[in-house]
């Protein structure tokens, strides 16, 4: 199992903060994109470096290509964030993030879903080697 380096567990202690900070405020059932743009402005205010919607190329046989893969939030090119407001998480999700990860040569990455009651039941975190 992969162990985080300090800054990974600052930035996954502050990316839990400010979703949990955004849930408090908001409470579930609104649209992905808000729940992105208020989690983006949390981790501003703590000058926490980010990128919104970054494209992901798929590097194949030595040909890049563009086939519309994106992250929903790049935290300090340290960490994925995928982003959900939905009722379910589909388990496919799961399989995307690791392979984001892989793609990324990144380590750790969340799925949040913000439409849940508690938001401590909608973060998960996944780590690989």
């Amino acid at each position: 199992m992969y162990t985080l380096n300090e800054t990974e567990e600052f930035l996954c202690k502050e990316i839990m903060n400010a979703a949990y900070k955004v849930h408090s405020q908001l409470g579930p059932g609104l649209l992905e994109k808000i729940y992105e743009a208020c989690l983006c402005h949390e981790l501003d205010k703590k000058d926490i470096p980010f990128k919104r919607q970054v494209k992901l190329p798929i590097r194949y046989d030595g040909i890049d290509f563009d086939e519309g893969l994106q992250l929903d939030v790049l935290v300090d090119n340290k960490i994925i964030c995928e982003l959900k407001a939905v009722e379910n998480i589909n388990p496919l999700w799961q399989a995307q993030l690791i392979s984001h990860l892989k793609l990324t040569g990144l380590h750790v990455g969340f799925i949040i879903n913000f439409n849940v009651p508690i938001i401590k039941n909608g973060i998960r975190r996944y780590c690989i080697q």
